[in-house]
């Protein structure tokens, strides 16, 4: 039986076929819970930045409450989402995904941080390939 190989030449782990997607899924699992609530208790000490600067003024209109509440509020959906990644990827991604998206809308409607919204853009990609990878893992098991 010949051994086969992967494009560098190296033995391939024929025993286990899924072992890049496997890899791929526990890194974004990963990243997509601990950066959720890292960012979500940050709103709640401003470690990392003054986070009420990226709320689009309209958006702090229509919330109640100051501009600093509405952080706080962002910064408990933001615990809840990477928590749900944790425990249920398939929708805790998905949940990631639509905050990202939102977060995207509030970000060009600010006008300064279209950068910080090409970033949140790229996660928002990586959180539905969770999404996607979780998928297919369920279906994988049923």
């Amino acid at each position: 039986m010949a051994i086969m190989t992967n494009p560098a030449g190296t033995p391939a782990d024929t025993t286990h076929p899924n072992l890049g997607a496997d890899r791929a899924f526990m890194l974004l699992r990963t990243v997509f819970t601990i950066a959720p609530i890292a960012f979500g208790l940050d709103k709640f000490f401003d470690i990392l930045t003054d986070w009420e600067k990226y709320l689009a003024p309209w958006i702090n209109d229509i919330v109640p409450g100051s501009a600093r509440q509405a952080m706080l509020a962002v910064g408990v959906i933001e615990i809840v989402a990477g928590i749900a990644v944790a425990v249920v990827p398939r929708y805790g991604a998905l949940v990631v995904a639509g905050w990202l998206a939102g977060i995207i809308v509030s970000l060009v409607s600010v006008g300064d941080y279209h950068d910080v919204a090409l970033r949140d853009f790229g996660l928002l990609v990586g959180a539905l390939a969770l999404a996607a990878l979780a998928f297919d893992r369920g279906k994988a098991t049923a």
